[in-house]
């Protein structure tokens, strides 16, 4: 047996691997050979360039047996490494006079050790790479012609633990020369993916994936864990989760650059910088945030993209209406608001002397209905005034940012005088059945006296009936009065801003004479006057309104509306999924989550498909201050009734609630002009089952798993905020250029009208039957677990290539199966626990399906460990 040992010395990188060694066997420095089978020789190859080779040919006697063993190699870390020969042998039948001796194969060797410096290695201690045989070889006229047939073949030695290895090449009676080797591992290379960035790795012992966790690169932060797994060939798979740049910060390509001046990122969650908003400022990058203009402000509760505000200008046109001891003030709202539309009005109240000199707080003694701050609307009654009493009201209007305003407030005022009762009755005659009265007007009334009222009882009688009379004149004659009967008669004056308050009490009675007709006289008395009955219920009436409307008023109504808003309780801190239809205008449901868009900024480029309300088309979105990003874009069709505006609108108002990477991203509608359209993101490879159908086998299993894990997550989020999709099926997922699946389709007639899967059931309407579970067919009972049911057929979809499930069953065929038991079968090369888990998902018992959490766990749990999904399920049907 002979040996020879190669120094050899070239190492250098290549693309997706590290090279151990290489060598051309022309840098040997040192061959130390036992015997002398193999011998070192220089040839020149096609190009007339030296080569050096080691070459044996000892092909006229058996039972060789010859070596030729390298120097040893560290592994370098590297579990799996790859040994490429190149080599010439020549064709056993142009060697004339060869018996059978000749070979045409040679074995090559290796052998594990922690010693770099072992001379001797017993045969038996090797073990064997593989047995090589040349693809083409060589023959005498090659030789004479200098044709040289050059062979390559590459080995691989898996799961190295040793600090390193020898290899060891055997000839057994051929005519061959070793002209190269080269050995050498692969890595997956750096990377940045989803500003994460992922190191050299190097791949892993067997066909096993190596999980890899990555870093955010600078001034990002992660969203969900960057994941991505590095396979046994050297590429990056199944990318899970994401980084996301500061506040300050932008993505940019691979990296988060800063905001410059002018600009600001609130939020994490915002994906670009943004001008900033009128009235504020950035002077330096990196502004999470844009400070204010002088003499604006901002409040704490303002979201940082609202613009900066300032207090809003005093009330104009201010009116005041006296009666009795109240007076109603209206006035207009302020010529500027300061931006804001939460303006209210404060009432300030002083109470003056007769000569205006001496002014004090009016005391708590008054009533202000509804109330007498925090205003909304420009009208308010105080009441319980003192009569003859100068006040001066004072009307404040305010907005979020008064309060942060070192200006001085901004007041209209308004002077008024109470009005003076009626101070004396005089009685300037009587009768048997009439009293004639005078009596003296007040001193000071608020404005001309139009009127006086006359109200007259008979004594001790008021709360039976009572009778009011009304004149110009300061006297007045009543009459039909009963002989005899004590009265008790009061007085007041109205003037054109009310009435004043009635003045003291007169008792008169009338003569004894002539005590007739008593049942004449009470019907005069009926017919000429107004009854206590009518007035006291008219009165009763009056009050219970103002009562009960104090009372309404008292209660805030922006505090009701933190605690309920659009049929929905919003608790501190949680993000629940609100309903378009929970709100009285849909329009507004629109304008609080959709970012309305200039139809100018938008560039339609082509028609990529038709849906239930027009168009759908690709184009390209250039906001200011942002860069152009592909979009796709619907649009209504012309002709639209006010309805299916509603209808196609909701869809935005629903998508635009939604930030996660796997539901579909809404950039904005245009509503302002026609056609009216929604902007989402752009998805180049389509919806999921077309492009499934359309690369039919081309992915590996991880690869499907990876799409039904991002999927899975998708559905995950929705559920969290209590969104029920209804309609998930693999047409309904969208697919970009990274392979990145996104659930769409948000619309809320989608079911009804859009989807040519529907069908009609017995309990009318119509659903997806080959996609929902059977309590939603059955009872129309939606809910997360009916979409588990959903996303079931989504995972057999997927592992099937698009195919349609059930075939051609028909749909009443489909729900009797299913009632029946019966379930999917696995497709074609469907690892057993993808099939299980289908399985779990359409449990009859919606309580026993699983939730989105436990199969995303269930499916990251498959993507660590690859080789449970080597074992294929059984295809049985039942």
């Amino acid at each position: 047996m002979s040996y020879c040992h190669i120094y050899i010395l070239h190492l250098h990188l290549l693309h997706l691997s590290d090279a151990l060694i290489q060598s051309d066997l022309q840098s040997c420095k040192l061959i130390l050979c036992v015997s002398p089978q193999w011998e070192e020789i220089s040839v020149m190859d096609e190009r007339n360039t030296p080569m050096r080779t080691y070459q044996v040919c000892n092909v006229m006697e058996a039972n060789q047996n010859n070596w030729l063993r390298t120097r040893h190699i560290a592994r370098d870390g590297a579990q799996r490494v790859y040994i490429e020969i190149k080599f010439t042998l020549r064709d056993c039948n142009s060697l004339p006079g060869v018996p059978g001796t000749c070979k045409e194969t040679f074995n090559m060797f290796y052998y594990e050790s922690n010693n770099p410096n072992l001379w001797f290695i017993k045969e038996s201690q090797y073990v064997k790479i593989d047995t090589i045989a040349a693809d083409e070889s060589f023959t005498q006229v090659d030789v004479g012609d200098r044709v040289m047939k050059l062979n390559t073949e590459v080995r691989d030695i898996s799961n190295l633990s040793k600090k390193g290895f020898y290899l060891a090449f055997q000839d057994v009676g051929a005519c061959i020369a070793l002209v190269s080797v080269r050995v050498f591992y692969k890595k997956c290379p750096l990377t940045v993916l989803n500003l994460a960035q992922f190191p050299d790795t190097v791949t892993g012992g067997d066909s096993a994936l190596v999980e890899v966790r990555g870093a955010c690169v600078n001034d990002s932060e992660e969203f969900e864990a960057p994941r991505m797994y590095c396979s046994a060939d050297g590429g990056w798979l199944v990318p899970i989760g994401r980084c996301i740049c500061k506040p300050g910060f932008e993505e940019h390509k691979d990296i988060c650059q800063p905001c410059r001046p002018g600009s600001y990122k609130a939020s994490s969650m915002d994906t670009y910088c943004t001008k900033c908003p009128p009235h504020s400022y950035s002077p330096q990058e990196k502004a999470s945030e844009c400070a204010c203009d002088k003499d604006f402000y901002r409040t704490h509760t303002d979201p940082r993209s609202m613009a900066c505000t300032r207090s809003p200008s005093a009330p104009e046109n201010p009116i005041s209406t006296i009666n009795e001891t109240s007076v109603t003030l209206e006035w207009s709202p302020p010529r500027e608001n300061g931006g804001r539309g939460d303006v209210t009005y404060s009432i300030h109240c002083k109470k003056c002397s007769g000569d205006g000199r001496k002014c004090g707080p009016c005391g708590s003694g008054l009533h202000f209905v509804p109330r007498q701050f925090g205003l909304s609307d420009t009208k308010v009654l105080v009441t319980d005034l003192q009569p003859h009493t100068n006040y001066t009201f004072s009307i404040e209007a305010v907005n979020g940012v008064s309060d942060l305003s070192p200006s001085p407030k901004q007041l209209v005022s308004v002077n008024i005088t109470t009005s003076q009762t009626v101070s004396v009755i005089l009685k300037e005659r009587k009768s048997k059945d009439s009293v004639t009265l005078a009596w003296q007007g007040p001193d000071r009334a608020s404005g001309a006296i139009v009127e006086y009222e006359v109200i007259y009882y008979e004594k001790n009688q008021r709360d039976q009936n009572y009778t009011v009379l009304k004149t110009k004149s300061n006297m007045m004659t009543v009459e039909g009065l009963k002989p005899g009967t004590t009265y008790v008669f009061r007085v007041r004056a109205r003037t054109d801003g009310g009435y004043g308050n009635y003045g003291g009490e007169i008792e008169l009675e009338t003569s004894h004479e002539g005590k007739i007709r008593m049942c004449q006289e009470y019907y005069l008395l009926h017919i000429n006057t107004h009854t206590h009955t009518h007035t006291h219920t008219n009165l009763y009436i009056y009050t219970c309104l103002i009562h009960c409307g104090y009372i309404k008023a008292k209660q805030d109504p922006d505090e009701e509306k933190m605690q309920f808003q659009h049929g929905r309780v919003k608790l501190p801190g949680s993000r629940t999924y609100i309903h378009p239809h929970t709100y009285e205008d849909p329009n507004q449901a629109v304008r609080d989550f959709a970012k309305e868009i200039d139809a100018s900024c938008i560039r339609i480029e082509r028609v990529i498909g038709a849906g239930e309300f027009g168009e759908v088309c690709s184009g390209r979105l250039k906001l200011p201050s942002k860069r152009e990003i592909y979009v796709a874009i619907k649009s209504l069709k012309a002709g639209y009734s006010e309805k299916q505006r509603r209808d196609f609108l909701s869809e935005a108002s629903i998508m635009g609630q939604f930030d996660h990477p796997n539901i579909i991203r809404l950039e904005g509608v245009v509503t302002r002009c026609k056609p009216v359209m929604i902007i989402t993101e752009y998805m180049e490879n389509g919806s999921l089952d077309t492009f499934l159908k359309k690369h039919d086998g081309q992915f590996t299993i991880i690869q499907l798993v990876g799409m039904l894990r991002g999927i899975a997550s998708g559905m995950k989020y929705l559920s969290d905020m209590n969104y029920v999709h209804r309609d998930l099926a693999a047409r309904n997922i969208l697919v970009n250029s990274n392979l990145v699946c996104k659930v769409s389709d948000f619309g809320l007639s989608r079911v009804l009208e859009d989807d040519p899967e529907a069908a009609y059931t017995t309990r009318g309407g119509k659903i997806p039957i080959r996609w929902t579970a059977p309590e939603a067919i059955a009872y129309r009972k939606f809910t997360s677990a009916s979409d588990v049911w959903s996303y079931g057929i989504v995972m057999w979809e997927v592992i099937s290539y698009g195919e349609r499930p059930y075939w051609e069953m028909s749909n009443q065929d489909v729900i009797k199966a299913i009632d029946e038991g019966y379930r999917l079968p696995a497709p074609m090369d469907c690892p057993l626990v993808l099939h299980q888990l289908m399985l779990d998902c359409w449990e009859k018992g919606r309580s026993e399906r699983p939730k989105f959490g436990q199969i995303v766990n269930t499916l990251d749990k498959l993507i660590r460990n690859p080789s449970i999904l080597k074992e294929l399920a059984n295809c049985s049907m039942w």
